[in-house]
């Protein structure tokens, strides 16, 4: 079994982009600046946010954070949504999700223009994505692909199994594994809460990908010996035996089916750390084509 390590992969990737800064910043050029919005003061976001403004600042990146109080209107965010489309200092930016109740999160997404929408949730972008254009592809799908390429896991026709059709890692990852190039050319058959019978269809998959969001649903016996297990689920379960009060647990019972499994993406430290990693790739995007633009 390889063990599919998301921090040490994610490491390699800010090195890389540390050089192209450094690079930048000795021909006296502008480097990428990446703004955060956060809205209340949710404890999983922020510990997000904060990991993102510090991965920031390890690769020379120019980092704003604007973390504005949980009463923060609608027409309020949407202003500053505005006055970051329009300052040209920004690169690219993110909204943190998820807003408090009282705000509708699409109409924010549908405000963030999609040549800053490093988050890659913009309609444009996820149908540039979906047409195989250059784009900006949701961080954390293009986490996975990036991890199956450089672990030279081979995915052309084999069945890969994606539990889940959000718009943010569903839906757009079963499209990038059946696209032509690497890390694509598989078979996709994408799952959700009205599948029936989902173990059936796990247990025929060469990847299985899941992004379900509920702690150990992914079983031995649901997936087959030599199958890749991508492990997209991070959940907080509660355990006042543990001095944060919780431990981290992803959608795989990581134990048992690491035993059964060809490669398999730890919880935390897999696919986490190469989200944060993709983000920041976006954003080195974002900078060269608004440098080709001006």
């Amino acid at each position: 079994m390889v063990l599919l390590d998301g921090k040490k992969i994610s490491n390699e990737i800010k090195d890389e982009i540390a050089a192209e800064v450094a690079g930048m910043k000795a021909r006296g050029e502008k480097v990428p600046h990446l703004a955060a919005v956060l809205v209340g003061n949710d404890g999983a976001s922020l510990t997000y946010v904060g990991s993102k403004v510090r991965a920031c600042k390890r690769i020379g990146f120019d980092s704003t954070l604007k973390q504005l109080p949980a009463e923060t209107t609608e027409t309020e965010l949407l202003e500053v949504v505005q006055g970051l489309n329009e300052d040209p200092d920004i690169d690219g930016y993110i909204v943190q999700l998820p807003l408090p109740k009282h705000i509708d999160e699409e109409k924010i997404l549908m405000a963030v223009h999609p040549d800053k929408d490093v988050d890659g949730f913009h309609p444009t972008n996820f149908g540039k994505m979906a047409l195989q254009m250059e784009t900006f592809i949701s961080a954390t799908p293009f986490g996975i692909m990036e991890l199956l390429k450089r672990y030279e896991v081979e995915t052309s026709g084999k069945h890969a199994v994606v539990i889940g059709r959000s718009n943010i890692v569903g839906r757009p990852i079963s499209i990038l594994l059946s696209q032509k190039g690497a890390a694509g050319n598989a078979t996709v058959t994408l799952t959700h809460s009205r599948t029936q019978d989902i173990s059936a269809l796990t247990r025929q998959a060469d990847i299985v990908v899941s992004a379900l969001g509920i702690p150990n649903f992914l079983k031995a016996d649901m997936v087959k010996e030599g199958a890749v297990i991508i492990d997209v689920g991070i959940t907080r379960v509660p355990d006042e035996t543990r001095e944060r009060g919780y431990y981290i647990c992803g959608d795989v019972d990581y134990e048992a089916v690491s035993q059964k499994a060809s490669y398999i993406t730890p919880v935390p430290g897999g696919v986490g750390p190469m989200t944060i990693a993709m983000l920041l790739k976006n954003t080195l995007l974002a900078r060269e084509r608004h440098q080709a633009g001006s």
